[in-house]
């Protein structure tokens, strides 16, 4: 049965949807708000998952994991960080049920009730922290630098699959650091391996910026962030690095010994990305006959499909097939070879342009004969015909030019969807017409931040660290600016 797509154009919105449905990615849970994720999509962010783990690790992190379940009391011990969480979090208050007297099914015991209420992660800052205090004693025990690969809930009333979910996957970092200057070199540290990972692993292209007041994460002196463009024109925050100051340690009493023996307070990072870069892999690349996915991520990088007509032709292409994916296997290659009978290969072809896999080879008996294979790649949806001797390095080449390729695209779209204006009226025109990233001065005040946000939906997704000092005047107010900062439609 065909699966059909919205086209982009018509509804961008059902367009993501469908795609991440049909492209078996994820599915809607019985659970309001909540997903689930399919195997092919898992494989995905099994890929991210493993990259990214393999930085982290590379640059001295290790793996740790804290409980689901948070105090409630923690909460009230950071100020800025409780208010931005409270109006999000899931609430644990009992801990048993009973039978209904009434037969009715299972309600609550009351006799159960917590002596304090828990609450589940919706971040892991505050546990993490009352733990720091009994790890960290001494300089000795610094930098600590600690990652954990989980699940959190922040419950959400408008929910979309992977980009915005009740409950999603991610990672997160905490670090703790005997100097202020560490913990910045920390933080900048992972923005930039963040950058490293989404443009060369996802092929996406991304502005480094640090957040205004208004945007920085609740609890952090200064946030970094990456932001993407999507191709829709609205902007996704891909990852966020925060610069902690000595706020949480300063609120869960976590000191050090210095060599002198004086005491002092730690300095803190914490940082991460979450499932929603599937979200934005889907969105960036993909188009109305399906995925694109970048040869790095790919779950399949190529696979091979037989066209014959008897067992007997089927026999002769599978031997040639099997050692074709075994020297690419040698070679790093994840190649799957279907050779499966319920399915004809015109169905197959269609599946696996659907899914992105990014290279299909062909093989028939004409190609038995001729010594070729047929290739064709997913991304500009181009065939070709070589000889099955060139095949290995051939396919190598070609997933290096296709994941170099996917970048240069999203780089030119993004390029051609900034703009710089210098008044409100083009700021507002260029949002309602094609959206983008605009390059447009501000007064550096929150209330003109939140007074353009109220009126046009769009938000500065970040202060460029590249951005060039340039005097002008804010669009909004006509008040004196040094730098321009990046406003966007946000998912």
């Amino acid at each position: 049965m065909a699966k059909v797509l919205t086209k982009r154009e018509d509804n961008y919105a059902q367009w993501y949807n469908d795609l991440v449905i049909k492209a078996d990615l994820a599915e809607n849970s019985p659970v309001r708000g909540c997903m689930i994720i399919k195997p092919y999509g898992y494989a995905i962010w099994e890929k991210i998952q493993a990259e990214l783990d393999r930085m982290l690790k590379a640059t001295g992190h290790s793996n740790a994991y804290f409980p689901l379940f948070i105090p409630k009391s923690f909460f009230s011990r950071e100020a800025e960080h409780v208010k931005e969480f409270a109006k999000e979090c899931a609430i644990v208050t009992h801990y048993r049920l009973k039978k209904d007297p009434d037969g009715k099914g299972l309600i609550v015991d009351e006799n159960a009730k917590l002596e304090e209420e828990l609450i589940i992660r919706p971040t892991s800052e505050t546990i993490i922290w009352h733990t720091f205090k009994n790890w960290i004693q001494s300089y000795r025990d610094l930098p600590l630098l600690i990652n954990q690969w989980a699940n959190v809930v922040r419950w959400e009333m408008r929910t979309r699959l992977f980009l915005r979910t009740s409950e999603f996957l991610w990672q997160e970092g905490h670090t703790a650091h005997a100097t202020r200057e560490e913990a910045i070199e920390e933080t900048e540290k992972i923005v930039n391996l963040y950058t490293d990972f989404i443009e060369n692993y996802m092929g996406i292209p991304v502005i480094k910026g640090l957040k205004s007041e208004n945007e920085k994460f609740a609890g952090a002196v200064d946030t970094y962030a990456i932001e993407t463009l999507m191709q829709d024109g609205k902007a996704l925050q891909a990852g966020t690095s925060h610069f902690l100051g000595q706020n949480f340690a300063r609120a869960f009493d976590v000191k050090f010994t210095d060599k002198n023996g004086k005491q002092h307070l730690v300095w803190a990072t914490s940082w991460g990305v979450s499932s929603r870069l599937v979200g934005a892999l889907v969105m960036a690349h993909s188009d109305d006959n399906g995925l694109i996915l970048p040869p790095n991520l790919a779950p399949i990088q190529v696979v091979i499909v037989p066209i014959y007509k008897g067992n007997d032709e089927l026999e002769k292409i599978s031997g040639v097939a099997e050692q074709i994916k075994e020297n690419l296997t040698k070679n790093g290659i994840s190649v799957k070879y279907d050779d499966r009978d319920t399915q004809k290969p015109g169905w197959k072809f269609a599946e696996y342009e659907l899914k992105g896999v990014p290279v299909r080879i062909a093989v028939g008996p004409r190609d038995i004969a001729n010594g070729t294979v047929e290739i064709a790649r997913r991304d500009i949806l181009t065939k070709e015909v070589i000889r099955q001797e060139n095949i290995t390095d051939h396919i190598v080449n070609l997933l290096k030019d296709i994941q170099a390729g996917i970048f240069i695209k999203a780089r030119k779209f993004r390029d051609e969807n900034t703009h710089k204006v210098d008044t409100y009226e083009d700021f507002k025109r260029i949002l309602r017409e094609k959206g983008g990233f605009i390059l447009a001065h501000w007064d550096g005040t929150s209330e003109t931040e939140k007074k353009i946000s109220k009126e046009t939906k769009a938000t500065i997704r970040c202060i460029p660290l590249d951005g060039k000092q340039e005097k002008g005047k804010c669009i909004y107010t006509g008040k004196p600016s040094n730098k321009r900062v990046v406003f966007a439609i946000a998912y």
